[in-house]
């Protein structure tokens, strides 16, 4: 645990976000957005971050009208070296928030749909393409299993099949490193109800390092560099978690040249507005480029990664791979509007049948997010062991993904769903 902090240990980056005090007017806009009320000081004094409350959300920062909320953590150039050094593959994975935010800093309509043109931008800088959305995929096929195997065996007895332990009812998302953060702070006791399933990032950028690095990229898995692009200030943090080093175990365990000390999956992390300045520093303008595809097999992806970026995207994919596993069928109809939209919590109930056991089962499931201000009444109904729900998605952010920290920021200091999500969400 480092000295300065409470709750970090040793490797995690403390303090993501801070407060710049020349800039700061002691407003209070940043409070009214914060989910932990980990900003202190008097209405017109200076404010601060308390690092250990702070869960890295970024949420201060793309709602100050005077931009006072900066990032202490700024990759740019470091990434830029290693795209310059030609024995370093450099994966940029790509979150699919990114593609309709990044065109914006470049002059583009807010809300733009820009996939092709960021690969042909991201190519001419020196990245190979993994798109995150094909680790979404491979996330919702973990987490989706994991909730049935749990579901059966609190439904049914089922134990497990490998042995060990299968966590309790209901089952909580864990891709949003803020939400994650905020209830190892906040609710301890519910760590186990969290999905063991690591985020797509996370889940990338070991990919890339094991199976990318020995059938895709043809190099030596250090020296792969992973770098996530990400519309979220807390996958800063994340990438930082001492226990995601998995490659240079896995690697190190099948005998391969590790080196002795460990590496990170994830080795950088670029917001959107990062990777706005880097390709501004490289001269490469995103609007002028042509369409261009990825390029190898981790630029192919489901509709269902796509929708990990939107509020109850991450459930509406985990519903699809329950029902096809629990009934054998496909899905007539494959999209589930109840978990679409923007209010703050939504429900529904998919009654199927499980061909395992020849039983019905009704499976009861909600999404939240702005954990500021709709999560506590459902985590304390989980705490009192009242929750009707077997499967809660949350998101920290308003909106999901795509209104992240790490997002542009409109000029007045307002966040950029009042701008666009309302055109771009679901309905």
């Amino acid at each position: 645990m480092n000295q300065e902090t409470k709750t970090y240990r040793k490797g995690e980056i403390p303090g993501i976000i801070a407060i710049n005090a020349r800039e700061c007017k002691g407003c209070d806009a940043c409070k009214r957005f914060c989910p932990t009320g980990a900003i202190t000081g008097m209405f017109g004094t200076t404010h601060r971050v308390d690092v250990d409350r702070c869960i890295s959300c970024g949420q201060c920062l793309i709602n100050c009208p005077f931009g006072a909320p900066y990032e202490t953590v700024d990759p740019v150039d470091e990434v830029a070296a290693k795209l310059a050094d030609k024995h370093v593959t450099v994966v940029g994975i790509i979150a699919p928030a990114v593609r309709v935010a990044i065109g914006e800093p470049f002059g583009m309509p807010a809300g733009s749909l820009v996939t092709g043109k960021m690969y042909s931008a991201m190519k001419k800088a020196g990245f190979v393409i993994l798109d995150n959305n094909f680790a979404a995929d491979l996330t919702i096929m973990e987490e989706g299993t994991e909730f049935i195997q749990r579901a059966r065996h609190a439904l049914f007895g089922e134990k497990a099949e490998h042995g060990g332990g299968i966590g309790p009812l209901p089952q909580f998302t864990s891709c949003c490193p803020a939400w994650v953060r905020f209830v190892e702070t906040n609710y301890p006791a519910l760590i186990p109800n969290l999905s063991s399933a690591k985020s797509p990032q996370q889940m990338a950028g070991a990919v890339a390092k094991t199976y990318g690095a020995a059938q895709v990229f043809n190099v030596a898995p250090e020296s792969v560099y992973t770098v996530g692009i990400m519309p979220c200030t807390a996958k800063k943090f994340e990438a930082s978690r001492p226990e995601f080093q998995s490659a240079w175990h896995f690697t190190k365990e099948k005998g391969g040249s590790a080196p002795s000390a460990p590496y990170p999956d994830i080795d950088a992390v670029l917001t959107t507005r990062d990777l706005a300045r880097l390709l501004k520093k490289m001269k490469i303008n995103l609007a002028a480029e042509n369409d261009a595809e990825g390029g190898t097999l981790f630029a192919e992806y489901t509709g269902a990664g796509t929708i990990f970026g939107n509020t109850g995207g991450v459930m509406e994919a985990a519903l699809r791979t329950a029902w096809v596993v629990l009934t054998g069928t496909p899905l007539s109809k494959i999209e589930f509007t109840a978990v679409r939209g923007l209010k703050g919590v939504k429900s529904a109930a998919v009654t199927l049948r499980d061909r395992k056991y020849g039983k019905e089962v009704t499976v009861k499931v909600a999404v939240v997010h702005d954990i500021r201000a709709n999560i506590r009444p459902i985590v304390e109904e989980v705490m009192a062991g009242r929750s009707p729900y077997h499967f809660i998605e949350v998101m920290n952010c308003p909106g999901g993904c795509i209104n992240g920290g790490g997002q542009p920021v409109c000029d007045t200091g307002s966040s950029w769903i009042g701008r666009v999500l309302p055109s771009f969400a679901w309905s």
